[in-house]
């Protein structure tokens, strides 16, 4: 008997979306707006003034206690364990073969804890992943746990003012952020390193995905909504905003790739100076009961400087053009972090990690990402073959014309002797044979 699927998910911001006028997709198994007025219109509000994005699809996961990070070395591509309190980092969860899982941000958010972000399609994948990493690596941490504590130490010790704000912080508020009360791990009370569901939400919000002696890993999604706010104008409305008071390192002094924390209406509030679209930008996690208000708010005070909500389109054309890969497209099981140009992310000097043997006996001749360019109208689209000459020598992974740049762009895995800058390839577009040169990613880069 077919089991029936489950419908999609909605996110705390549905109403607002609907009310708004919003136009649906299902897209990780949530019911997420793809536009509210005009893809084209969101994309550029984005690169000139500022974009809010509800994206509470994606997956959060608290990992917290005294073996944290050595517990992240092993689990992620990265070295996570030198990472300062108060910094992010993109890293890659593995399979065994040096496929990739998911890729994720990793935020420190304390001396032992750290918040990791995955994708919404890829939750059950990176909870089974860490599920089963916490097994295998149990019995090999004893020789590697030893360098990556001292290194965590050492990294957490030159935390900023906002590490010491989050490890002051209390835990008993059924508000708080993870990041905050995940920053009291200790080996006394790591069990208690995440906060209390937020009443209402769903008994997943908690669930245990793995736990032992010196470590704990929650998923806690169900409990808290994102938001991004992406723009030129990004940071002056997220310092406009009524009742929005940020209570770690200032937004002046807050460098990409990091955090800092802020309370909004009495709930914590975790600001991260992250993205997915090439531009400046601040990512908001906040408990679901207050993401209304929060949205309401950034709206409202955006509006006299050209914010817009934006949808999943133009969130897609926008990290095209910033060449940033999607899962499913450019990144999967069947493709390796060097394939996909992210070999700097891994630590391969690491002892031991998920993963490590597999790229070792990865193929030399595997196809790899490069950025195509076109002329005209016509883009290539994922699927589309691409040809050196009469060969086919590898297939677009995403593509669309450039509403910044005004030409078609496009990501695709050729063979690497097609993948040089500057070679003259053809994309078969229904039949059509459009002229496309290999270029370096990205296609765009905002002004610094």
């Amino acid at each position: 008997m077919t089991e029936t699927p489950a419908p999609p998910r909605t996110s705390p911001l549905h109403d607002r979306h609907e009310a708004l006028g919003a136009s649906f997709t299902d897209f990780g198994g949530w019911n997420m707006p793809v536009r509210y007025t005009s893809d084209i219109a969101e994309h550029h509000a984005v690169r000139e003034t500022a974009g809010l994005f509800d994206i509470s699809h994606m997956a959060e996961f608290v990992v917290a206690g005294p073996r944290a990070a050595a517990f992240l070395d092993y689990v992620l591509a990265g070295r996570l364990s030198t990472m300062k309190v108060g910094k992010a980092k993109y890293s890659l969860v593995l399979a065994a073969s040096g496929g990739i899982v998911d890729d994720v941000i990793v935020y420190r958010t304390g001396p032992q804890s750290f918040l990791v972000i995955s994708n919404a399609g890829n939750r059950d994948a990176v909870a089974a992943a860490l599920d089963a990493a916490q097994r295998t690596w149990a019995p090999a941490s004893d020789a590697s746990t030893g360098s990556a504590t001292a290194a965590s130490a050492a990294a957490a010790s030159t935390g900023s003012a906002t590490a010491a704000s989050a490890a002051a912080a209390s835990t008993g508020s059924a508000t708080s952020a993870p990041a905050t009360a995940a920053a009291h791990a200790t080996s006394a009370d790591a069990a208690a390193a995440v906060p209390e569901p937020v009443e209402g939400t769903s008994p997943r919000s908690f669930a245990v995905v793995a736990g032992s002696t010196g470590l704990r890993v929650e998923d806690v999604t169900d409990s808290y909504a994102l938001i991004a706010l992406q723009g030129p104008e990004a940071r002056g409305i997220l310092g406009s905003i009524p009742g929005v008071e940020i209570t770690g390192t200032p937004l002046a002094e807050l460098g990409y790739y990091a955090w800092t924390e802020g309370v909004f209406e009495g709930a914590s509030l975790f600001v991260a100076r992250t993205g997915y679209t090439g531009e400046d930008g601040y990512e908001l996690m906040i408990p679901t009961a207050q993401a209304g208000a929060l949205w309401d708010a950034v709206l409202a005070s955006g509006r006299d400087a050209g914010l817009v909500p934006c949808g999943l389109a133009a969130r897609d054309t926008l990290r095209l053009e910033a060449g940033m890969p999607l899962y499913g497209h450019e990144l999967s099981l069947d493709i390796v972090p060097a394939q996909a140009g992210l070999g700097r992310v891994v630590a391969v000097d690491k002892p031991a990690f998920v993963g490590k043997d597999g790229l070792s006996s990865a193929p030399a001749d595997a196809p790899v990402l490069v950025g195509l360019v076109a002329q005209g109208r016509r883009a290539g689209r994922a699927g589309y073959a691409v040809l050196h000459g009469d060969d086919v020598v590898g297939g677009i992974t995403s593509g669309a014309l450039s509403p910044t740049l005004g030409h078609p762009v496009a990501m695709a895995f050729v063979a690497p002797a097609a993948s040089a800058p500057g070679t003259e390839l053809t994309i078969d577009v229904r039949g059509t044979r459009i002229p496309a040169t290999v270029t370096a990613l990205p296609f765009y880069r905002r002004n610094a």
